[in-house]
C-alpha cells in the first residue's frame, strides 16, 4: 500500500464520501444491478463521519474508496446468538471508477480485519445486497464465509457474511 493510506474522513468531506458513493451507485445501475439506487444516507454518513467510523483511503491526495467500519450490529440481521458484540461490521464500502483493477476493497477489507483484531474483535461482518451473486463471490474470494441469508420484505439487503479476524 505504498503512497496510500486509510485515515478517518473529516466531517468537512461529506460531498466526498457521498461523492464516492453515489459513483458507486451510477456504475451498478450501468451494470443493471438496481443496489444503492437512492441518495446517499446522508444522516448516517454524518453519524459516522462525526463519530470517526468513516474512513477514506487516499493516494496523491485524491481520495480513492470509502469504507464505514463500526460496532453497529444490525438488529434485522445479527441475534443474539451471533455474539454480536465479538466484531465489527462494514458499511458503505464503495471504490472510484479510477481505481477498479487494482483490488483496493480488498486492500480496505484487510484493514479493516486487522482494526477489528486490534479491538479485540473475533470477527469482521457485513451484510451485503441478497441477489447480487458478483458480490457474494467478492467477499468469499476476499476471506468471508456466508452466514445465512435473512429475507425481510422492506429490505433488499440481507445476506450475512464474516471474516475471522
Amino acid at each position: 500500500m505504498t503512497g496510500m493510506e486509510i485515515r478517518a474522513a473529516r466531517p468537512d468531506e461529506l460531498a466526498v464520501v457521498e461523492g464516492l458513493l453515489v459513483e458507486a451507485s451510477e456504475w451498478l445501475a450501468s451494470r443493471g444491478i438496481d443496489q444503492w439506487q437512492f441518495p446517499p444516507h446522508r444522516d448516517r454518513i454524518e453519524h459516522a463521519l462525526s463519530h470517526g467510523e468513516c474512513f477514506l483511503l487516499v493516494e496523491a491526495h485524491q481520495a480513492l474508496g470509502t469504507i464505514t467500519v463500526d460496532e453497529h450490529a444490525d438488529p434485522e440481521f445479527w441475534r443474539d446468538t451471533d455474539h454480536p458484540h465479538d466484531a465489527l461490521y462494514v458499511h458503505r464500502m464503495a471504490m472510484s471508477r479510477t481505481a477498479a483493477g487494482r483490488d483496493l476493497g480488498g486492500v480496505m477489507l484487510d484493514w479493516a480485519a486487522k482494526r477489528a483484531a486490534q479491538q479485540g474483535k473475533k470477527w469482521l461482518r457485513l451484510d451485503a445486497w441478497k441477489d447480487n451473486a458478483g458480490l457474494h463471490r467478492y467477499y468469499r474470494d476476499h476471506g468471508f464465509d456466508f452466514v445465512r441469508k435473512v429475507d425481510l420484505g422492506h429490505r433488499r439487503s440481507g445476506a450475512l457474511f464474516q471474516r475471522a479476524t
